[in-house]
């Protein structure tokens, strides 16, 4: 016998399958690059970035992102409960260290009544901060 080592490769899940049903093996990695990332058409055309549970810095930098990618003038902040204090934070960070020109033209704050599943209603507050580019 010779010393060389046998190279054995595992086959994933998908393959496995592929094998059964006769279909062409697809590997994830490779499903993944053939999708198209999909944008939000709402959110890509009025330049509305939603805040969420994310970290702040990611909501500044989709904030700069859009003044600076589409040169637009106006980009609106849109959150609601635990998240209008991220959104206050990241309208004041990207004025304070990043744009300085940056300008809170409109604040709409409201409520929304939101259904529970148990029947009843619950009052939401939520707010809305246009910023502007002079």
């Amino acid at each position: 016998m010779s010393n060389q080592k046998r190279k054995h490769t595992r086959k994933t899940k998908t393959e496995k399958k592929s094998e059964k049903t006769g279909a062409k093996a697809e590997k994830p990695l490779e499903r993944a690059r053939q999708k198209k990332k999909e944008v939000h058409p709402m959110s890509r055309e009025s330049n509305t970035v939603f805040i969420g549970r994310k970290p702040v810095m990611s909501y500044v930098q989709a904030v700069i992102t859009c003044f600076v990618s589409s040169d637009t003038k106006e980009v609106t902040l849109k959150a609601r409960g635990r998240a209008i204090t991220t959104a206050v934070d990241v309208a004041e960070i990207v004025n304070h260290r990043f744009i300085k020109e940056l300008n809170a033209r409109e604040i709409t704050i409201g409520t929304e009544e939101i259904q529970q599943e148990e029947g009843g209603t619950r009052n939401v507050s939520t707010i809305e901060i246009k910023l502007t580019r002079d």
